[in-house]
């Protein structure tokens, strides 16, 4: 065995595991170069082990994939900060937030999504480790849900959540499509917010 192989295969000096330190090193290459050209190869060369190493950890490449994409999602959030709590500021001002973070995660995370599509196993299992709640639409779910608890709104405000969930990913997702127009900004949070608050009705 090589010495690179054995200091590889040893716990990493930031007391990570072995299966850790190569989930953290895909992620890295998920957040660098994105998921449509990663291979089981160049994860293993970045981790510094043997290509079948990798295999003594995850069921097979999906499984890898899909740990280091839930990594990557993880990480995004954790550096966009918290999301305001249900019954604190204002609504309107809570939601500009709310879209604020919805866009720069979706920004930061769906390039590596549209990366997949043509690896439906990896999208099934990614979506098995992403418990119920964990997701950034069931937090906004949650928080509007709480919001009319409070008597702060009324309404359908599922259907509020699946639009502004929908505002992000179509920000996004539309330029990553084939054949999909360029969008050359964001969409203008408080405009967005005041539209679901206000509605679009002549009253």
């Amino acid at each position: 065995m090589s010495p690179r192989k054995a200091a590889a295969l040893r716990d990493t000096e930031d007391g990570r595991s072995l299966r850790e330190h190569l989930i953290g090193t895909a992620a890295d290459l998920i957040s660098a170069q994105g998921t449509a050209e990663l291979t089981v190869r160049a994860i293993a060369r970045a981790a510094g082990v043997a290509d079948g190493v990798l295999y003594n950890h995850f069921a097979d490449k999906e499984d890898l994939l899909a740990e280091a994409l839930a990594e990557h999602v993880r990480r995004v959030e954790a550096g966009l900060g918290e999301l305001p709590s249900p019954g604190s500021a204002t609504v309107e001002g809570n939601l500009r937030a709310q879209v604020t973070y919805g866009l720069a995660l979706h920004k930061a995370i769906l390039p590596a999504f549209a990366g997949l599509l043509a690896r439906p196993a990896v999208l099934a299992r990614f979506g098995e480790l992403a418990g119920n709640g964990e997701t950034w639409r069931d937090r906004l779910a949650g928080y509007l849900r709480a919001e009319k608890e409070l008597g702060r709104l009324d309404g359908d405000v599922g259907t509020a959540a699946a639009m502004l969930v929908g505002v992000c990913h179509e920000s996004v997702l539309t330029a990553l499509l084939p054949h999909g127009r360029e969008v050359t900004a964001s969409p203008d949070a408080e405009a967005v917010v005041k539209t679901v608050l206000a509605g679009i009705a002549v009253r």
